[in-house]
């Protein structure tokens, strides 16, 4: 069985299939052809921590990905990245686009060939030139198995234009947002983003199809984290950590239906591992999906686990999700927002002016997800609610222990020349400190 993995930046759960007002036609075909999870989370939301959490089928402290990898953050176990098991396996291993696992110079530890896109300029165009090269990849005569990255670039920041038919008036900004012209503009730009993303995404579904690879290939289409926006990306609310995930398979009896099973991004590998036949590597943490895929199963794990330390900046938190409650741990004394830790936009800059930056979280915060999906009321301290927090915390605190997170050893210091901005600052674009 081939494998296409296509994955973008920073969408969260906000296209189509989601019930969002973003025409993305193409993955809205797939989603029709696919299990969609609806309750998919990352082992991270920050972009190399969750893209290196996922592809190496543990957290991000166990992988060594505390941050990004273009700041001098590398995964203490390159070998155990899914391109490189798969390659031992007998895949011929192909990338095209983006990745954030690895430095995007230099060779790519796992890969067999990385597609040249070396001639291309800005985010839309270098998309494009990655959906087409995946594209002729896949029209290649193939001796072997196949295992395809395909990467894009949006909708990361920064997107500015709009397209003409976006009429920013008539858009909704994120609930976690208010609503302005500044942020319907912004929500606006990030749409056009996104049409880019589904343009190049469908071509390479597209070509699947033409060239009947279809019948023989698992594609999955995700993201890594939530969109850039403030509150969202690098967050542990939902709109941080929910995903996209998409897994359409060959005469998958479950294609063209939503699941509700809580999943993580660590199930993916050990998923891949029982479709494509491959006995499981010994370090893998997640759950197959295969008994949701397959209709044998509606539940495969009661929690997730998520977690930030680094992004531009130092921001420690631990999270649990139940289908029913999330509790959220913050390590550092500053609980304020850390700006250089939210990308730079239109709306960060209307919340900043109107004195975001001074909001103190709490040091724990408990939701009842099914009274308040939207995360605004904590219960933490609440008595009613005293035995949920006492049986989150255990369970949180077993996870870090058993998984030797470096957080209860005290605060995390940088890499050896790892790149790191102050709190201080606002911009992650300043000189770290």
């Amino acid at each position: 069985m081939n494998i296409v993995y296509l994955h973008a930046h920073d969408a969260g759960r906000y296209i189509q299939p989601y019930g969002h007002a973003i025409p993305t036609p193409n993955l809205m075909n797939l989603a029709r052809e696919s299990t969609l999870f609806r309750h998919a989370y990352c082992a991270a939301p920050t972009c190399s921590p969750s893209r290196s959490a996922m592809l190496t089928g543990v957290s991000a402290h166990e992988c060594g990905m505390l941050g990004l990898a273009h700041r001098g953050f590398s995964l203490s176990h390159p070998e155990w990245h899914l391109a490189g098991f798969l390659q031992h396996n007998g895949y011929e291993t192909v990338l095209s686009g983006v990745q954030h696992e690895m430095p995007s110079e230099g060779p790519k530890p796992g890969y067999d060939r990385e597609l040249d896109l070396s001639e291309t300029k800005g985010m839309a165009e270098r998309d494009w030139a990655a959906a087409t090269a995946a594209s002729n990849y896949l029209r290649e005569d193939h001796d072997s198995p196949f295992f395809l990255s395909c990467g894009f670039a949006f909708p990361h920041r920064e997107f500015t234009e709009v397209d003409p038919d976006i009429d920013p008036d008539y858009l909704q900004p994120p609930a976690c947002l208010p609503d302005t012209a500044v942020t319907r503009r912004d929500m606006a730009a990030y749409n056009t983003a996104v049409r880019h993303m589904d343009r190049a995404a469908g071509l390479v579904i597209r070509t699947l199809k033409e060239t009947g690879l279809d019948r023989e290939t698992l594609l999955i289409f995700t993201v890594d984290h939530g969109i850039a926006f403030p509150g969202m990306k690098c967050q542990l609310y939902d709109t941080g950590m929910g995903v996209s995930l998409m897994v359409r398979t060959p005469g998958n009896p479950t294609a063209g239906t939503a699941c509700d099973a809580l999943v993580s991004h660590l199930d993916l590998y050990p998923t891949i591992c029982d479709l494509a036949g491959l006995e499981h590597p010994y370090w893998l943490s997640g759950e197959s999906m295969r008994p949701l895929l397959e209709g044998t199963g509606d539940s495969i794990r009661d929690e997730v686990f998520s977690e930030v330390t680094f992004h531009a900046g130092y921001e420690p938190q631990r999270c649990i999700r139940t289908r029913t409650h999330k509790l959220i741990r913050c390590f550092d004394d500053d609980r304020t927002p850390l700006m250089v830790n939210i990308d730079d936009s239109p709306s960060k800059t209307l919340l900043y002016e109107n004195g975001f930056a001074n909001r103190e979280r709490d040091a724990v915060q408990l939701f009842d997800l099914m009274l308040d999906p939207a995360e605004r009321n904590n219960l933490a301290g609440d008595p009613d609610y005293a035995a949920v927090e006492k049986d989150l915390s255990d369970r949180l605190e077993a996870w870090m222990e058993q998984t030797n997170d470096p957080l209860l050893h005290g605060p995390v210091p940088k890499p050896e020349g790892g790149r790191i901005n102050l709190r201080s600052q606002y911009s992650p674009q300043e000189k770290p400190g």
